[in-house]
């Protein structure tokens, strides 16, 4: 965080001062002020300036971009890289050549860095952030996938009367399903273990 303390004929003047040298708005710092100043006899003895300082506050999206361009040069991927807020939520979209590197094996890459880019984020932010992080429309494919599985093991668990459970996922991926399941009157699903092992499990209703 960049801070500046600045002097004025009054608090006003020194944040103007403060914001002027830092090039920046009123709306991205926090302002903290030292002495408030005083005015003198006559405006002439015992005049004390004001004094404050000013600090730039990061901003939790910029710095999560940041932190997300460094990682994809470093893997030595060259990523065009849109971002979308909606609320608290906030979409990374990716696009460009080598973006399977980003996803790896079942989108374990792409949600191990989803992970980190949002405690990037949540760590500048005064409310928490959810961020959701997508390359080439992988989690289009990956939902319907998802949704095929979902559909598939509900099958199997009402024949075989057993409890499957499925591989660690993300919670999206786990409300995915869950959502899916929904409908099916004859199954349930929960979840169980700690993250990011955690998981669901998919069984047959016991008739009473």
């Amino acid at each position: 965080m960049k801070l500046i303390t600045a002097t004025g004929q009054n608090v006003e003047e020194a944040v103007e001062s403060a914001l002027a040298q830092l090039n920046t708005t009123r709306e991205k710092v926090e302002i903290d002020v030292v002495d408030a100043g005083k005015r003198g006899f006559l405006g002439l003895i015992g005049n004390r300036k004001a004094v404050v300082k000013v600090t730039i506050v990061p901003d939790p999206i910029e710095e999560a971009l940041m932190f997300l361009k460094s990682v994809c040069n470093k893997m030595g991927v060259e990523s065009d890289i849109s971002v979308k807020r909606n609320g608290k939520q906030v979409l990374f979209q990716l696009s460009g050549d080598k973006i399977a590197l980003l996803i790896g094996k079942r989108g374990q890459t792409l949600n191990s860095l989803q992970y980190l880019v949002q405690l990037v984020a949540n760590r500048y932010s005064k409310q928490y952030l959810t961020v959701l992080l997508d390359a080439e429309d992988y989690r289009i494919r990956r939902n319907e996938t998802l949704i095929q599985l979902a559909e598939r093991m509900a099958s199997k668990a009402i024949k075989t009367r057993k409890s499957i459970s499925l591989e660690p996922m993300p919670s999206y991926e786990r409300k995915v399903i869950h959502t899916a399941l929904m409908n099916y009157p004859k199954i349930k699903t929960t979840s169980s273990g700690t993250e990011p092992y955690r998981h669901l499990i998919i069984s047959p209703v016991e008739r009473s």
